[in-house]
């Protein structure tokens, strides 16, 4: 997909899906525990709104948002939990208002960038098509800590191949994150979309392959889930089977990530 517009539009259909989800709770509710360790449902949609903030002021004013991560750096590993803390305390309707507002700001900022523009962030400088789908990754992955949390299964849609895009792109960061040599050769990675058309990437001809279902492999590789708990993916090699048991698709440091069942926390990233 090349169109940051269809992109955006699956941004919003994402977002409004999770919306749904919280938008009814009573306010007690926020207060339930999601399997990220310490995070509340309010912390999970305060940090959602806290990242579309500042994607929404590198597009909108790139010399402030420069200035923001210049602060950033001064506590690189506690910033984000700082800046959502403050925020998952305010009453549940506040939050949920501030998290729509900004999200349809932020649409409305990366639609009206060219398309080829390099905006700022905190790892290297993403195009509008990589921050939309970043942000839509991330919208799915902690929309799946409040699913889990609130003991909601969702339908999977074609908007999880955003996911897997960002899941097989990051390869090679998953490996150099836990000090590996990224493999030289490219792997074939072949999976099973919802609507059971396959998605493919790499030569067909590769050695190093990883098949199986589209959702597992987004689970894995947001570490929402463990690599024992989603045995449908398979990896022949052994730099294959190495990637997924240190998938990461989202920056930062190395992901502590579910327990087998998911029985431990996880899934801040």
């Amino acid at each position: 997909m090349s169109d940051p517009g269809a992109v955006l539009a699956d941004l919003r259909d994402e977002s409004d899906e999770l919306d749904a989800l919280v938008a009814g709770l009573p306010a007690g509710r926020w207060a339930t525990a999601t399997p990220a360790e310490g995070w509340t449902v309010a912390h999970q949609i305060a940090h959602l709104a806290w990242t579309d903030r500042q994607a929404l002021l590198a597009a909108t004013d790139p010399d402030a948002f420069r200035e923001a991560v210049r602060k950033a750096l001064a506590s690189p590993l506690t910033f984000v939990d700082e800046g959502v803390a403050d925020a998952a305390d305010t009453p549940p309707a506040e939050l949920l208002a501030d998290w729509r507002t900004g999200r349809e700001a932020l649409l409305r900022a990366l639609l009206a960038r060219p398309a080829g523009e390099k905006l700022p962030w905190y790892g290297p400088p993403m195009s509008v098509m990589s921050m939309a789908t970043a942000r839509l990754m991330e919208t799915w992955a902690h929309g799946q800590d409040v699913a889990d949390a609130l003991g909601v299964t969702r339908a999977p849609t074609a908007r999880l191949r955003h996911v897997v895009h960002i899941g097989v792109r990051t390869r090679n960061f998953s490996f150099v994150l836990h000090q590996h040599a990224p493999p030289d050769e490219e792997f074939r990675v072949e999976l099973r979309a919802p609507d059971g058309a396959v998605w493919a990437y790499g030569p067909a001809e590769a050695a190093q392959r990883v098949t199986g279902d589209a959702l597992d492999f987004c689970l894995l590789v947001t570490q929402r889930v463990h690599r024992d708990d989603v045995p449908s993916l398979r990896a022949e090699g052994a730099d294959a089977e190495r990637w997924l048991g240190i998938a990461q698709a989202f920056a930062g440091p190395p992901g502590k990530g579910r327990g087998p069942d998911a029985a431990s926390g996880g899934g801040r990233g």
